[in-house]
């Protein structure tokens, strides 16, 4: 195979160090090597880019390791023609392994375009990703602060959770500091119910008697505080989230009218793929990636298995909770969903439904069209149409001749 990268350089990156291996020559040419030894501290790392640049490199490639190849990104990008490529992908043969040989390994493969670039979104994007996974994360805490919580009050007999359909609204969090204080009773505390839970006063009463010790009180303020400083924490974050979608915010706009698709979701769609769709190949191209693709595993003309790929945590989650939010709506994606649902479970359900988001918000981002609900009668039609042409085809193969006509209504 001919060389097509004249200059080219393969770095291995590690936490503390990078080692990087300068392929240079023409293509019917034994190409000069040279490999040197950086650490990656940003000077050492401006370093690197200095002496590529001074060699008249053009193509430096690297295997995306963890969180180690984001600084030495950052300082090469706008110099170089940069790949990162999968680590499964570009793995060299077994055996003897250093990271010299990895260096000169991702060398020959850059000389010879055989490594798949992996897809790095701009600066801008890549800040609003970071903040974006960061919410994510601090949601995730006040779930598993709230399930703490909720066992804290199990423990101490307190039966809140058993009335309330929502201990951590208006109504349960007066209740749960009243409970912190200690002063009130528990007739007094059900009397702070609000709206449609004052109807359940008297059951309020009897699920809020209980063996309440110090230790609970103590745990009960810590979780509390916890529970109100992440509310801030999420409030002040979702105010810079508003911001870096200020560029963006026609195309959130845009991707808010898929049923099931909030603001939240939108932002993940953004901060996850852009709103550059020319970087994936086509859709099914981006569903694969993404992780709501069915896989694809046959051998000797028999089907293995069809399970999906791990691909993009992030999107992924989101796409699953757009699609059972989907669900509970109305039109084309409710009835695709309970439609599936009924033969194949809920999780596959839920896992086509996010395919069909996917494939709607990539058609809108790419084209700029408004999202177009195809209905609740739309699989019946196609269904009818289904059902007929199957039909006609059996009984043609049966050697009748089959015309068919509407019947008058």
């Amino acid at each position: 195979m001919e060389p097509i990268v004249e200059r080219g350089c393969g770095i291995d990156v590690g936490q503390a160090t990078v080692v990087a291996c300068l392929l240079v020559g023409r293509a019917h040419e034994r190409p000069r090597q040279e490999v040197r030894t950086f650490l990656t501290f940003t000077r050492d790392l401006e370093a690197l880019r200095d002496w590529l640049l001074a060699e008249g490199c053009t193509h430096v490639g690297m295997e995306s390791t963890g969180v180690y190849w984001k600084p030495v990104y950052a300082v090469l990008e706008g110099h170089f023609e940069l790949i990162v490529g999968n680590a499964q992908h570009i793995r060299n043969v077994p055996g003897r392994k250093t990271d010299v040989k990895d260096s000169e390994w991702l060398a020959e493969l850059v000389r010879h375009g055989l490594i798949a670039k992996s897809f790095v979104p701009p600066p801008p994007i890549r800040e609003l990703r970071d903040l974006v996974r960061y919410r994510r994360k601090l949601v995730e805490s006040r779930s598993a602060e709230r399930n703490r919580l909720l066992k804290l009050l199990e423990s101490a007999n307190l039966k809140l959770a058993s009335v309330a359909s929502n201990v951590f609204g208006v109504s349960g969090m007066r209740m749960l500091h009243a409970i912190l204080d200690g002063v009130s009773t528990p007739a007094q505390m059900a009397q702070l119910a609000q709206r449609r839970l004052r109807s359940k006063i008297p059951a309020l009463e009897r699920a809020l008697v209980g063996r309440i010790e110090t230790h609970h009180r103590l745990l009960l303020g810590l979780q509390l505080r916890r529970l109100e400083q992440l509310e801030v924490e999420i409030t002040a974050l979702d105010q810079l989230i508003d911001q870096r979608l200020e560029p963006y915010r026609s195309w959130h706009t845009l991707l808010t009218e898929i049923p099931g698709v909030d603001r939240v979701v939108a932002a993940v769609i953004i901060a996850e793929l852009g709103v550059d769709m020319s970087v994936f190949r086509s859709v099914h191209h981006l569903a694969a990636w993404a992780g709501v693709a069915p896989g694809n595993h046959e051998s000797a003309g028999k089907r293995k298995s069809g399970r999906t790929t791990r691909g993009n945590p992030h999107l992924k989650t989101a796409l699953v909770e757009a699609a059972t939010s989907a669900a509970r709506t109305s039109g084309y994606l409710k009835d695709k969903f309970y439609r599936l649902k009924a033969r194949r479970g809920y999780k596959r359900a839920a896992l086509a439904v996010a395919h069909k988001i996917l494939v709607a918000a990539y058609h809108m981002l790419a084209t700029g069209v408004a999202y177009h609900d195809l209905g609740e009668g739309y699989l019946d039609r196609v269904g009818h149409q289904h059902v007929t042409r199957n039909l006609v085809r059996r009984l043609e193969r049966l050697g009748y001749h089959v015309q068919i006509e509407r019947k008058a209504a």
